[in-house]
């Protein structure tokens, strides 16, 4: 499978994405602490049927890290000027993490562009906030670490492992699910210059996103939409009802608990998250 490297300037910045196949449009959004690599083992399939759309979002990757421009409604925005520019009318978007919250924003402020949604392993900004207190802190505490200001970047500078190992290990079912060369294609990128500040950005974003979200929060998505999440992650199945959480979101709504699986499904269950996007975006013909 032939999966080529593309940049375009959109929306005011270069944006690196990947693509792969023909046919109509399916997009994938990456999250945290990941880039457009997290869909390698999605690309190949969905290309068989699928033109395939990988963008490296706003600070992160190779695409621009500007200082600002990190809520959700601009980095949905860069999406759109993207597939303006790809002369894409209509797309099935996927999003996981940080991806997500980028693809409920433009589920809800660019619905006419939007056939079908995923969202995998995510708690809105909003119900995050909503729900805060001890134990809810304890499990996103890396939320509040990295809202402040420069001393992450300082502290992760020329420990970018240390602190990539943490999240791949805690974070997964099989703490070893991320490692040789694919961990090492992590700390690549989180070593090049602006990328630990562009991901903290992202986070600092946290009290704007919550304000777009609280203004529409009785807006709900009006397309079908999907919701997986991995069964064994602390911070998302074992902190939240999940299945109630997206419920309150949509209305044409479908959820998957994976098994065996943490925040990572498509990397660490990739055959069992083929097989449910795949029936997912059965009948999108663009």
């Amino acid at each position: 499978m032939n999966v080529a490297h593309r940049t375009i300037r959109a929306n005011g910045i270069r944006q690196h994405f990947l693509e792969a196949g023909s046919g109509p449009p399916v997009v994938l959004l990456h999250g945290f602490p990941e880039t457009s690599y997290a869909w390698r083992y999605q690309i190949p399939v969905l290309a068989e049927r699928f033109r395939v759309i990988a963008p490296d979002l706003r600070g992160y990757g190779e695409t621009d890290k500007p200082a600002a421009g990190y809520d959700k409604r601009t980095m949905a925005r860069d999406l759109v000027e993207l597939l303006a520019a790809l002369g894409i009318e209509r797309i099935a978007l996927v999003g996981h993490d940080r991806g997500a919250r980028v693809a409920t924003r433009f589920a809800k402020d660019h619905l006419g562009l939007l056939d079908r949604l995923v969202v995998m392993d995510n708690v809105p900004t909003r119900i995050v906030a909503r729900s805060m207190n001890a134990a809810t802190a304890r499990a996103y505490w890396f939320f509040l670490f990295h809202l402040v200001p420069d001393l992450p970047e300082a502290l992760i500078a020329g420990r970018e492992d240390i602190w990539l190992r943490h999240f791949f290990s805690d974070w997964c079912f099989n703490p070893h699910a991320i490692s040789g060369a694919d961990f090492d294609t992590y700390v690549a990128a989180y070593r090049a210059p602006g990328a630990v500040r562009g991901a903290m950005a992202d986070y600092r974003a946290s009290s704007q996103d919550i304000e777009q979200d609280t203004a529409d929060a009785d807006v709900r998505i009006a397309c079908p939409v999907l919701s997986l999440w991995g069964a064994d992650f602390g911070a998302v199945a074992q902190t939240f009802d999940m299945a109630a959480v997206w419920a309150e979101m949509a209305d044409d709504l479908r959820t998957h608990a994976i098994e065996r699986c943490g925040h990572l499904p498509h990397e660490e269950r990739p055959d069992r998250v083929n097989e449910l996007l795949l029936d997912f975006l059965e009948g999108w013909n663009g």
